[in-house]
């Protein structure tokens, strides 16, 4: 696919928040990384806003594993509380993601360089980033690295459908749909021998608003184009 990568991103632990859990303080994880997840994992790898990130499948290669945790976080109050967290324990995915062009950022219309961002979003890739991997929580620090997709054996390969009800597929902010809103967006997956093929943002049926939102300006300046993105990191490997 067109301005596509395919990466492989693994951790010790990783908290893709199930928010019905969150109401008593606890969290426990969905069992799989949600859509948006994997677009933060993508973003941190290289992004511009110029660029939107479109995941288009995960694929799960270990088992299914949680583990809780007593923690104890910051409480609104002052001082901690005591909670336990489940999270998923040995986790490795296989993601395959494209980019397109923000339509609803024409002010960035100079910074549509496909082949440019295309290739910084490579070399990012094969650095392992060009910001810290999280996966789903900051406690849970993840790493990537290049892969081709579906190669390997994974644990549920063979293991025909897997409904995952209803989950969070992920959050429309105002400067990638155009409303002055802030909306979240639910779906129901079905995993396939380890493979959850998303569906994009704008085929999502479920979407509730949550807050009233603007969009981000950029003031002159504050946005380096690629083209000169891409000559700084050029100068700066051939140090």
């Amino acid at each position: 696919m067109r301005n596509s990568i395919e990466f492989e991103v693994f951790g010790n632990y990783a908290l893709f928040t199930d928010p019905l859990t969150k109401l008593g303080g606890e969290k426990m994880s969905y069992p799989v990384p949600t859509f948006q997840a994997l677009k933060g994992i993508s973003e941190s790898i290289y992004w511009k806003p110029t660029i939107l990130f479109i995941v288009d499948a995960v694929r799960v290669m270990n088992p299914i594993r949680m583990e809780s945790k007593g923690v104890r976080p910051i409480d609104y109050g002052g001082g901690n509380t005591l909670a336990y967290y489940s999270y998923l324990k040995d986790v490795r995915y296989q993601c395959r993601a494209h980019f397109v062009f923000n339509p609803n950022r024409p002010d960035l219309e100079y910074d549509r360089d496909e082949n440019k961002h295309h290739n910084i979003l490579k070399r990012a890739l094969r650095a392992g980033g060009r910001r810290d991997i999280f996966l789903g929580a900051r406690e849970c620090q993840g790493y990537v690295e290049p892969c081709e997709f579906g190669a390997g054996e994974g644990f549920y390969d063979n293991y025909g459908e897997l409904h995952l009800g209803t989950m969070v597929h992920g959050i429309n902010y105002p400067d990638e749909t155009g409303r002055q809103q802030m909306e979240t967006r639910l779906w129901n997956p079905v995993m396939k021998d380890g493979i959850i093929e998303f569906i994009t943002p704008e085929q999502c049926k479920l979407v509730r608003p949550v807050a009233q939102m603007e969009p981000k300006r950029f003031a002159a300046g504050e946005n380096e184009a690629v083209e000169e993105l891409e000559a700084r990191l050029e100068a700066e490997g051939s140090r």
